[in-house]
C-alpha cells in the first residue's frame, strides 16, 4: 500500500482564508526543490480571498492519528507578528511555488505535487532536534495525515494519486511538466488553499525549532525563514552556517570571532547583513535567484520601509548563475527559468552578465 506524506504540511483551516522541490542544493549538499515557476496563478487574490471567505472545511472523516497533528492543530495566528495570509499569498505565487491544482511532477524528483507545491506521497519522518538550547521540537506528519487534517476525503487522495501514477507512466516527467498548463483540475481552489495553510503553519512551526530566538525575529525575518523551511524542509539543516549566524549570533571576521549578542538583535543592520551574506554565498541563492532575493531581502531589519530598495541591495550582491552551451556561449536561461523570470527580465540581466565578462577580461 502507498505511503503518502508532508514534508511541510500542517494544520486544518476551522474558518476563511486566503492565498498564496523539493529540490534545493544546499551548500555542499545536493537536494531537490519543488519549483512551478512556469504555471501561473488561476485566480486573482481578491477572488480567492472572497471565496474562502464562503468555506467550511469539510469534516475528517476520522480524527488525526498522531500527536503531531494535533500540535499544528493547536496553532494560533496571535503567535506570530505576520499576517499568515501574507504568507500564503506570496508562496502561490510563481516567483515562489506556483499555483497548479493537478497532481504535477517536482522538477528534480518526480514526486507529485499539487497546489502550491503540497507534496501527495511522502511519508511521516522523525526529525530529531539536534540543537541542545532549542527545546522547539520539528513536526514530519505524513502527507495522508495533513490531507486528512486539512478536511479532504482519504479516498481523493488516493485517486489524486493513482491518476498521476497513469500520466507519468504514459507521458514520463518531461512530457508530464510540458502539459501542466492543460490539465484538467483535480482539487478545487479552496481545496489546495487548505493544503497551502497547512503547510505554512507546519513551515512556521518548525522554524521555531531552526531558531531559538524565532520570537525576537521581527514581521519580516520570521516570514522568511518559514518561506525557507517552506521551499526546503529538512534540507535547511544542510545551511550550518546561516543556522550558526541566528542561533549564536557570531559573525567571522578576519581578525576572529566577533560576538553579535544584542538585545535587540532583529535592528541589527550590520549583523543581518552578515546573515544575509551567508545566504547570498549559497548554491541554492545563485540556483534559484529570484526566488531567494525575494526571501533574503525580507531578513533586511529596513525592509518595512522600502521592500524594493531591500531586494536591489541582495540582488546586487547576487550574480544569476551561469549556464554554458557546447558552442562555448554562456546563458542564464535556466537559471532564470526556474527562478520563475520573464524572457524580458533573463535577456537584460545576460546583457549585463556578458559586459561584465567582457571588462574583466579587458582587466576593466
Amino acid at each position: 500500500m502507498r505511503i503518502f506524506t508532508q514534508r511541510i504540511g500542517i494544520a486544518v483551516l476551522a474558518s476563511a482564508i486566503a492565498l498564496s522541490a523539493a529540490g534545493q542544493t544546499a551548500p555542499g549538499s545536493a537536494t531537490n526543490e519543488r519549483d512551478l515557476s512556469q504555471q501561473p496563478g488561476t485566480v486573482s487574490a481578491p477572488q480567492v480571498d472572497a471565496a474562502l471567505a464562503q468555506v467550511t472545511p469539510a469534516p475528517r472523516s476520522s480524527p488525526p492519528e498522531t500527536a503531531a497533528v494535533e500540535q499544528l492543530l493547536s496553532f494560533k495566528e496571535s503567535d506570530i507578528k505576520f499576517d499568515l495570509r501574507d504568507l500564503m499569498e506570496i508562496l502561490r505565487d510563481r516567483r515562489h511555488e506556483g499555483w497548479v491544482l493537478a497532481a504535477y511532477p517536482d522538477p528534480k524528483t518526480g514526486h507529485p505535487l499539487i497546489g502550491a507545491g503540497f507534496s501527495l506521497d511522502l511519508p511521516a519522518r522523525g526529525h530529531p532536534q539536534p540543537d541542545l538550547l532549542n527545546p522547539h521540537p520539528f513536526l514530519e506528519p505524513s502527507s495522508a495525515e495533513l490531507w486528512q487534517a486539512a478536511g479532504l476525503a482519504p479516498d481523493r487522495l488516493q485517486s489524486t494519486l493513482d491518476q498521476y501514477d497513469k500520466r507519468m507512466a504514459a507521458w514520463a516527467k518531461r512530457g508530464f511538466r510540458k502539459r501542466i498548463k492543460t490539465l484538467t483540475p483535480q482539487i478545487t481552489d479552496e481545496d489546495a488553499m487548505l493544503l497551502l495553510r497547512i503547510a505554512a503553519i507546519q513551515a512556521i512551526y518548525n522554524a521555531r525549532g531552526y531558531c531559538r530566538d524565532f520570537d525576537r525575529l521581527s514581521a519580516s525575518q520570521q516570514m522568511a525563514l518559514s518561506q525557507m523551511v517552506y521551499q526546503m524542509g529538512v534540507n535547511l539543516q544542510h545551511f550550518n552556517q546561516f543556522l550558526d549566524l541566528i542561533n549564536n549570533r557570531v559573525a567571522a571576521s578576519e581578525a576572529g570571532a566577533v560576538s553579535l549578542v544584542r538585545t535587540d538583535f532583529a535592528a541589527d543592520v550590520d549583523y543581518w547583513k552578515t546573515v544575509q551574506q551567508s545566504l547570498v554565498q549559497s548554491q541554492w541563492a545563485r540556483l534559484y535567484r529570484g526566488r531567494a532575493v525575494a526571501v533574503i531581502a525580507m531578513l533586511d531589519p529596513k525592509y518595512m520601509d522600502g521592500p524594493g530598495i531591500a531586494e536591489q541591495r541582495v540582488g546586487a550582491m547576487l550574480r544569476p548563475a551561469v549556464a554554458h552551451r557546447r558552442a562555448g556561449r554562456s546563458s542564464t536561461i535556466q537559471a532564470d527559468a526556474r527562478a520563475g523570470t520573464s524572457g524580458k527580465g533573463r535577456s537584460s540581466r545576460s546583457t549585463r552578465a556578458g559586459k561584465l565578462r567582457q571588462q574583466k577580461k579587458r582587466g576593466v
